[in-house]
């Protein structure tokens, strides 16, 4: 009898299982089989990128269906062509011609999700009935502000992030690099596979998955008006204190206060200058740009842009979508 070849959902479910019976190996002690790689020299888990594969011949040609593979070489697919149509259903994912100039957007999808209490990353805890990453995946494809995504995975979650992309027909996505132990170091990661001809870079965090276009549109409209980056923010409701130890110090004004979120956009030189150094305690891109002395501006941000970080979170973000 024909076996019937598992559908993109299916191939998809079975990589999120692999991807969970690998942490339980590292959990126990075990060795993890190596994939076997060809041609070339071998990269460590730090530099090495899963990629979509590219388009053969100048007219494009077509991508076999859930192809993914490791590379170590410099391209990466660039973002397709506009397209109309709707209907129900994935898009197909239509390689084009590469594109490596304007806006690159890092998708950080890197945090463990420790307090989610999960048995897999934060990045691949169910939102709904998909992936928690699929909104920010999704929602980024759709932007008509960006031209390129790259995204930073837990270690030995990087096939299935390129799948859920395939599974979307995310056709933006060039490439998926491990992630850090630190945020920055994640987005450090992610930086060295945008191109060096970008012009903007801007990064969000999946753990914020109802990014808007408005508010994507507001951090980059700011570029345009001799800034270096641009941060999204919301004013702070609750009156601050500072404190040392069990001991207010003093109640700071909160009119100056605001609480920053992402997407956070920034010249794309600017921010690998501020990536050139010590990234490890960084709280934010915008940190560390400030600190070079570059002028970042604070524009409207989004009541909905919430942050998951534990249960109580992933459910009020549930009741936005």
């Amino acid at each position: 009898m024909a076996r019937r070849r598992p559908d993109r959902r299916e191939r998809l479910e079975r990589r999120l299982e692999e991807g969970n019976d690998r942490e339980e190996l590292r959990e126990t002690g075990g060795e993890e089989p190596r994939r076997e790689e060809t041609g070339g020299e071998e990269k460590s888990d730090s530099q090495r990128a899963v990629r979509l594969p590219r388009a053969s011949g100048a007219g494009g040609g077509s991508r076999p269906e859930g192809t993914v593979r490791y590379s170590t070489g410099p391209e990466g697919i660039g973002p397709p062509a506009a397209s109309g149509g709707g209907g129900a259903g994935p898009r197909p994912v239509q390689p084009a011609p590469a594109r490596r100039a304007g806006i690159w957007a890092v998708l950080a999808a890197a945090g463990s999700g420790e307090r989610l209490g999960a048995d897999r990353p934060k990045a691949f805890v169910r939102l709904g009935d998909r992936p928690l990453l699929a909104e920010s995946l999704e929602r980024l494809e759709e932007s008509a502000w960006i031209d390129a995504i790259v995204v930073a995975a837990p270690s030995g979650w990087e096939e299935p992030a390129i799948l859920l992309a395939e599974e979307l027909g995310c056709g933006k996505v060039s490439s998926c690099v491990t992630g850090g132990a630190t945020r920055g170091e994640t987005v450090r990661n992610a930086l060295a596979e945008v191109p060096a001809e970008a012009t903007v870079v801007v990064v969000h965090d999946a753990a914020r998955p109802l990014v808007d276009d408005e508010v994507i549109g507001r951090v980059l409209v700011a570029l345009n008006e001799g800034w270096d980056g641009a941060v999204p923010a919301v004013p702070v409701r609750d009156t601050v204190k500072r404190v040392d130890g069990d001991r207010v110090v003093e109640t700071l004004d909160r009119s100056e206060l605001r609480s920053v979120q992402t997407p956070q956009a920034f010249v794309a030189s600017v921010l690998r200058d501020a990536f050139s150094g010590d990234v490890a305690g960084a709280g934010d891109c915008a940190s560390l740009v400030e600190a070079l002395g570059g002028r970042v501006k604070v524009v409207a941000g989004d009541p909905r842009l919430l942050k998951v970080t534990d249960e109580s979170d992933l459910q009020r973000v549930a009741t936005l979508l």
